[in-house]
């Protein structure tokens, strides 16, 4: 048995699971490395909506921001973030950040030109770029932050949501589910990921869409 299998468990069966889907799985990261530049405004809108939401009715929310051309306009979008069919949870909350965003965005813009101009970009400069983004832009936590990068291209990053936590914890990564979670927890959790990772031979991104798509049954953003 390899070091991978006595320290962790359940190996043989994720690498076969992830036989199956690794083409669907890495299609979709390249999808994200294929993201252009002028949507990042709106990557950024739908991760602040998910928390506390379904990521479905978030994708919905961000079509109709862009219908409306929302990051030119600035019209208040509390409207839809309340419809029925799309509902969003703190709608009010919520759409306060995202006005709030609009007008922050020319630096988030100016990190990420700067980030991406970086001989570190790969990772190391992600991760300063993620602390910037959860220090400077409000409703954007560690998990969204990362969420973030990752659906713009960036690797690398954990993000710990519960679908994630719960795998970690059957693998033998974590040996209970955090009840709650500070910077400094996430950071130890990330790199105990990182060094699963590692071990297992499956990258971190690989490895988010595959607990992904096992506890939801899709491959998305």
């Amino acid at each position: 048995m390899s070091a991978a299998g006595k320290k962790y468990r359940e190996v043989e069966s994720l690498h076969a699971e992830f036989a199956q889907r690794c083409e669907l799985i890495r299609a979709r990261l390249e999808d994200f490395a294929r993201v252009p530049a002028g949507h990042y405004f709106y990557e950024l809108a739908y991760c602040l909506l998910t928390p506390q939401s379904s990521a479905a009715r978030a994708e919905s929310v961000v079509r109709a921001l862009q219908h409306v051309s929302f990051r030119e306009r600035g019209d208040n979008p509390t409207a839809l973030l309340r419809q029925r069919d799309q509902y969003i949870r703190f709608h009010n909350t919520k759409a306060r950040r995202l006005l709030a965003i609009r007008d922050l965005y020319p630096l988030v813009e100016r990190e990420l030109a700067q980030s991406r101009n970086t001989p570190d970009f790969a990772w190391r400069n992600a991760s300063r770029l993620r602390e910037w983004l959860v220090a400077n832009v409000k409703g954007l936590g560690w998990k969204e932050a990362s969420h973030f990068l990752r659906n713009i291209g960036y690797r690398n990053l954990a993000i710990l949501d519960r679908h994630i936590l719960r795998n970690l914890r059957r693998h033998g990564v974590l040996r209970s589910l955090p009840q709650s979670i500070t910077p400094k927890r996430y950071l130890a959790i990330e790199q105990r990921f990182a060094l699963f990772s590692t071990a297992v031979g499956i990258t971190l991104d690989e490895l988010d869409l595959l607990f992904w798509s096992r506890e939801t049954g899709e491959i998305r953003k």
